[in-house]
Protein backbone atom coordinates (compact mmCIF):
# COMPACT_ATOMS: atom_id res chain seq x y z
CA UNK A 1 0.00 0.00 0.00
CA UNK A 2 1.37 3.72 -0.77
CA UNK A 3 0.16 6.66 0.94
CA UNK A 4 0.32 9.98 -0.97
CA UNK A 5 -0.62 13.65 -0.67
CA UNK A 6 0.16 15.56 -3.74
CA UNK A 7 -0.80 19.32 -3.81
CA UNK A 8 -1.01 18.64 -7.45
CA UNK A 9 -3.56 15.74 -7.44
CA UNK A 10 -5.76 16.74 -4.81
CA UNK A 11 -8.17 13.99 -3.31
CA UNK A 12 -8.15 11.00 -4.90
CA UNK A 13 -10.80 8.41 -5.40
CA UNK A 14 -11.73 5.40 -7.55
CA UNK A 15 -9.73 3.25 -9.96
CA UNK A 16 -6.85 3.37 -12.02
CA UNK A 17 -5.60 0.63 -14.05
CA UNK A 18 -4.59 -2.34 -11.43
CA UNK A 19 -4.80 0.43 -8.73
CA UNK A 20 -7.69 1.62 -5.83
CA UNK A 21 -7.64 5.20 -5.07
CA UNK A 22 -9.25 6.66 -2.04
CA UNK A 23 -8.61 9.59 0.49
CA UNK A 24 -8.62 8.95 4.25
CA UNK A 25 -7.57 11.74 6.88
CA UNK A 26 -6.65 14.42 4.06
CA UNK A 27 -4.54 11.71 2.54
CA UNK A 28 -4.14 10.30 -0.86
CA UNK A 29 -4.28 5.90 -0.37
CA UNK A 30 -3.32 3.80 -3.41
CA UNK A 31 -3.88 0.19 -2.67
CA UNK A 32 -2.83 -2.69 -5.53
CA UNK A 33 -5.24 -5.24 -6.85
CA UNK A 34 -4.67 -8.70 -6.71
CA UNK A 35 -2.64 -9.55 -9.69
CA UNK A 36 -3.64 -13.24 -10.06
CA UNK A 37 -6.76 -13.49 -8.34
CA UNK A 38 -7.91 -17.06 -7.97
CA UNK A 39 -11.16 -18.32 -9.77
CA UNK A 40 -13.93 -19.20 -7.59
CA UNK A 41 -15.48 -20.78 -10.37
CA UNK A 42 -12.80 -22.80 -11.94
CA UNK A 43 -12.84 -26.18 -13.60
CA UNK A 44 -11.07 -27.83 -10.35
CA UNK A 45 -13.18 -26.10 -7.43
CA UNK A 46 -16.12 -27.18 -9.79
CA UNK A 47 -15.34 -30.54 -9.52
CA UNK A 48 -14.80 -30.32 -5.91
CA UNK A 49 -18.11 -29.07 -4.93
CA UNK A 50 -19.87 -31.44 -7.06
CA UNK A 51 -18.15 -34.66 -5.51
CA UNK A 52 -18.83 -32.76 -2.08
CA UNK A 53 -22.64 -32.68 -3.32
CA UNK A 54 -22.09 -36.17 -4.41
CA UNK A 55 -21.33 -37.54 -1.53
CA UNK A 56 -23.85 -35.38 0.45
CA UNK A 57 -26.64 -36.87 -1.03
CA UNK A 58 -25.55 -40.13 -0.64
CA UNK A 59 -25.26 -39.62 3.53
CA UNK A 60 -28.72 -38.25 3.09
CA UNK A 61 -29.95 -41.17 1.37
CA UNK A 62 -28.58 -42.94 4.34
CA UNK A 63 -28.85 -41.11 7.34
CA UNK A 64 -31.21 -43.11 9.26
CA UNK A 65 -27.97 -45.55 9.19
CA UNK A 66 -25.53 -43.78 9.08
CA UNK A 67 -26.45 -41.59 12.42
CA UNK A 68 -25.02 -44.77 14.21
CA UNK A 69 -22.19 -45.40 11.86
CA UNK A 70 -19.66 -44.22 13.52
CA UNK A 71 -19.76 -43.95 17.16
CA UNK A 72 -15.89 -43.80 17.98
CA UNK A 73 -15.92 -40.45 16.10
CA UNK A 74 -14.29 -37.41 17.87
CA UNK A 75 -17.11 -35.65 20.32
CA UNK A 76 -17.33 -32.74 18.42
CA UNK A 77 -17.44 -34.56 14.96
CA UNK A 78 -20.79 -34.88 13.56
CA UNK A 79 -21.62 -38.13 11.56
CA UNK A 80 -22.31 -36.08 8.71
CA UNK A 81 -18.75 -34.82 8.69
CA UNK A 82 -17.49 -38.17 9.90
CA UNK A 83 -19.05 -40.28 6.92
CA UNK A 84 -17.47 -37.18 4.66
CA UNK A 85 -13.51 -37.11 6.08
CA UNK A 86 -13.27 -41.34 5.73
CA UNK A 87 -15.11 -41.21 2.38
CA UNK A 88 -13.89 -37.63 0.22
CA UNK A 89 -10.16 -39.15 0.36
CA UNK A 90 -10.95 -42.72 -0.42
CA UNK A 91 -14.29 -43.29 -2.37
CA UNK A 92 -14.03 -40.83 -4.86
CA UNK A 93 -12.28 -41.62 -8.67
CA UNK A 94 -10.58 -38.90 -9.95
CA UNK A 95 -9.19 -40.61 -12.80
CA UNK A 96 -11.78 -39.16 -15.41
CA UNK A 97 -12.79 -35.98 -16.44
CA UNK A 98 -15.96 -36.01 -13.71
CA UNK A 99 -15.15 -37.25 -10.31
CA UNK A 100 -17.55 -40.31 -9.76
CA UNK A 101 -18.03 -42.31 -6.64
CA UNK A 102 -16.38 -45.88 -6.18
CA UNK A 103 -19.41 -47.41 -4.01
CA UNK A 104 -16.98 -50.84 -3.48
CA UNK A 105 -14.62 -48.25 -1.52
CA UNK A 106 -17.45 -45.77 -0.05
CA UNK A 107 -17.72 -46.39 4.15
CA UNK A 108 -21.17 -46.17 5.73
CA UNK A 109 -19.86 -47.62 9.07
CA UNK A 110 -16.75 -47.84 10.81
CA UNK A 111 -16.30 -49.85 13.90
CA UNK A 112 -14.07 -52.94 15.99
CA UNK A 113 -17.27 -54.70 15.95
CA UNK A 114 -17.06 -58.33 14.70
CA UNK A 115 -18.83 -57.97 10.62
CA UNK A 116 -20.52 -61.00 9.25
CA UNK A 117 -18.67 -62.80 6.41
CA UNK A 118 -20.73 -62.10 3.13
CA UNK A 119 -21.15 -65.43 0.93
CA UNK A 120 -22.75 -63.76 -1.83
CA UNK A 121 -25.67 -61.90 -3.28
CA UNK A 122 -28.13 -63.41 -5.58
CA UNK A 123 -30.91 -61.57 -8.12
CA UNK A 124 -34.23 -62.87 -8.37
CA UNK A 125 -37.53 -61.53 -9.78
CA UNK A 126 -38.46 -61.12 -5.91
CA UNK A 127 -35.77 -59.01 -5.14
CA UNK A 128 -31.71 -59.51 -3.69
CA UNK A 129 -30.91 -62.30 -1.86
CA UNK A 130 -27.99 -61.27 0.43
CA UNK A 131 -26.28 -64.37 2.19
CA UNK A 132 -23.99 -64.46 4.85
CA UNK A 133 -22.11 -65.63 7.85
CA UNK A 134 -23.01 -63.86 11.23
CA UNK A 135 -19.81 -65.14 12.68
CA UNK A 136 -21.18 -65.03 16.09
CA UNK A 137 -18.76 -67.30 17.38
CA UNK A 138 -16.12 -65.50 17.35
CA UNK A 139 -14.99 -63.51 20.95
CA UNK A 140 -16.61 -60.19 20.82
CA UNK A 141 -19.50 -60.99 18.54
CA UNK A 142 -23.10 -61.48 20.40
CA UNK A 143 -26.44 -63.06 19.46
CA UNK A 144 -28.14 -59.90 20.05
CA UNK A 145 -26.05 -57.81 17.60
CA UNK A 146 -28.00 -56.02 14.94
CA UNK A 147 -26.91 -56.87 11.19
CA UNK A 148 -28.04 -54.25 9.21
CA UNK A 149 -28.58 -54.90 5.06
CA UNK A 150 -28.56 -51.33 3.00
CA UNK A 151 -29.82 -51.07 -0.54
CA UNK A 152 -29.90 -48.50 -2.68
CA UNK A 153 -31.82 -48.41 -6.27
CA UNK A 154 -30.49 -46.12 -9.26
CA UNK A 155 -33.55 -44.25 -9.02
CA UNK A 156 -32.45 -43.12 -5.50
CA UNK A 157 -35.28 -45.94 -3.26
CA UNK A 158 -33.45 -46.97 -0.17
CA UNK A 159 -34.25 -50.30 1.42
CA UNK A 160 -33.14 -51.42 4.78
CA UNK A 161 -33.89 -54.81 6.82
CA UNK A 162 -32.28 -55.48 9.99
CA UNK A 163 -32.20 -58.86 12.36
CA UNK A 164 -30.44 -60.13 15.30
CA UNK A 165 -27.18 -61.56 14.40
CA UNK A 166 -28.74 -65.17 16.11
CA UNK A 167 -26.71 -67.85 16.58
CA UNK A 168 -26.85 -69.70 13.24
CA UNK A 169 -24.12 -70.93 10.81
CA UNK A 170 -25.56 -68.90 7.83
CA UNK A 171 -28.19 -66.59 7.35
CA UNK A 172 -29.79 -64.55 4.78
CA UNK A 173 -32.19 -61.69 3.78
CA UNK A 174 -34.46 -60.66 1.14
CA UNK A 175 -34.46 -57.34 0.08
CA UNK A 176 -38.04 -57.04 -2.33
CA UNK A 177 -38.46 -54.39 -4.73
CA UNK A 178 -40.41 -53.69 -7.87
CA UNK A 179 -39.22 -54.62 -10.68
CA UNK A 180 -35.62 -56.16 -9.73
CA UNK A 181 -32.71 -55.94 -11.67
CA UNK A 182 -28.98 -55.54 -11.01
CA UNK A 183 -29.22 -52.83 -13.29
CA UNK A 184 -31.22 -50.74 -11.01
CA UNK A 185 -29.06 -51.66 -8.09
CA UNK A 186 -26.75 -49.14 -7.25
CA UNK A 187 -24.96 -50.49 -4.27
CA UNK A 188 -25.85 -52.75 -1.23
CA UNK A 189 -23.70 -52.94 2.06
CA UNK A 190 -23.98 -55.18 5.63
CA UNK A 191 -22.94 -53.97 8.87
CA UNK A 192 -23.26 -54.97 12.42
CA UNK A 193 -24.93 -52.94 15.22
CA UNK A 194 -24.42 -54.26 19.34
CA UNK A 195 -27.37 -53.85 20.96
CA UNK A 196 -26.30 -50.91 23.07
CA UNK A 197 -25.34 -48.72 19.86
CA UNK A 198 -21.95 -47.90 21.03
CA UNK A 199 -20.45 -50.38 18.41
CA UNK A 200 -20.47 -51.04 15.24
CA UNK A 201 -18.73 -52.96 12.13
CA UNK A 202 -16.65 -51.87 9.06
CA UNK A 203 -19.41 -52.13 6.95
CA UNK A 204 -18.98 -54.27 3.63
CA UNK A 205 -19.85 -53.36 0.15
CA UNK A 206 -22.52 -56.41 -1.50
CA UNK A 207 -21.69 -56.78 -5.09
CA UNK A 208 -25.45 -57.82 -6.89
CA UNK A 209 -24.75 -59.59 -10.09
Amino acid sequence: MAISQNPLTGKMSGTVGNFVTSTHRGQNIVRSKAFNPKDANSEAQQKHRNLFRMLSEEYVSLASVVKNGFPARPRVQTPYNAFMAINIPNAVDKSGSVPVIDYSKMVISKGSLVRVNLLGAELSVEGVTIRYQPQSHIPGASEDDEVVAVLKTQEGAVYVASKLRGSAEADEFLIAFPDASAERVLYAYLLVLSADRNSVSQSVYVSVT
